[in-house]
């Protein structure tokens, strides 16, 4: 009901209906539903032009399919202890991290598509198989929500991916919930096993400005080591530069890894900008698939 209202929220806006549309469009393959035709374009596969229909009009025309209804998606979650932190808005990370699979999983769900999850860590990965129903997706953000806790085991996307890339055999849509991470050397040979039979996209979850940078910025604790930042640290005005230009930095390199992959990516900051992002991501995997 929480992703259902907050949506509401923005319907006025038109945003839903932008979202929905988006979402539609990221579908790739064919049924065997003939539509009608069209003049052959380069690039379209040889084996769909109609030759008969060639042959009479004699110009190359090629026969178009209505895409089939249901596909599989399956959202990977990173359930590591980082994800119990404090995001960039003030707000747990998990919760962003399910807003973003809410919103997506009621999409899929109104377009007749199923939906499956993964949640892992170091210590283990755990699936929950294909649903298409309201109940399913309460269900799946529950399995998340009771994952990410303070004690859960540390992050490590590594044997997560490779677990995933292991175990998923039918050709998904899938959405990878994580850490704002770097993609390390395994990660990046993960995700391209991934992306050679997938659609894949990535989604980061912001990490919070561990600055003071007003007088009443509240304390800052290490979910790792449970010690308090120190407060001289945090209003260094020479390590605040240095913090935000590693921010920087290590958001680029992430975009890079992603861009040469051909993996859409969007890293979400707030809840409330769940929705906008979420739309960027899929305009700019639809882009990338049409490019």
């Amino acid at each position: 009901m929480k992703v259902k209202t907050r949506m509401r929220i923005h319907a006025h806006r038109k945003t839903i209906e932008l979202l929905d549309g988006e979402y539609s469009s990221i579908h790739h393959g064919r049924s065997h539903d003939f539509d009608d035709l069209r003049e052959y374009a380069p690039g379209d596969e040889v084996k769909d032009i109609d030759w008969k229909a060639t042959a009479r009009s004699n110009v190359p025309l090629i026969k178009r399919y209505i895409a089939s209804r249901q596909h599989n998606i399956v959202f990977v979650v990173d359930t590591g202890r980082g994800m119990a932190a404090i995001g960039e808005s003030g707000e747990p990370k998990s919760e962003i991290a399910i807003q973003a699979v809410g919103v997506l999983a009621y999409l899929a769900t109104r377009h007749g598509d199923r939906a499956a999850l993964f949640t892992g860590n170091s210590d283990n990965l755990d699936h929950m198989p294909q649903g298409g129903s309201e109940a399913h997706i309460e269900r799946m953000l529950r399995r998340i929500d009771e994952s990410i806790t303070l004690d859960s085991p540390q992050s490590d996307m590594t044997f997560v991916l490779t677990q995933v890339a292991r175990r998923l055999r039918h050709r998904s849509i899938v959405f990878i919930v994580a850490d704002d991470i770097l993609l390390n050397p395994d990660m990046v040979t993960q995700l391209g096993r991934l992306h050679a039979r997938h659609e894949v996209m990535w989604v980061s979850v912001g990490d919070a400005d561990l600055m003071a940078r007003s007088a009443g910025a509240p304390a800052v604790w290490g979910v790792d080591s449970k010690a308090e930042l120190p407060d001289f640290v945090r209003r260094s005005r020479k390590l605040q530069r240095v913090f935000d230009r590693g921010v920087e930095q290590r958001r680029d390199l992430l975009e890079g890894e992603l861009r040469k992959k051909g993996v859409a990516g969007v890293r979400i900051g707030s809840i409330k900008e769940t929705v906008q992002s979420l739309f960027r991501l899929l305009e700019r995997h639809r882009r990338a698939s049409r490019a």
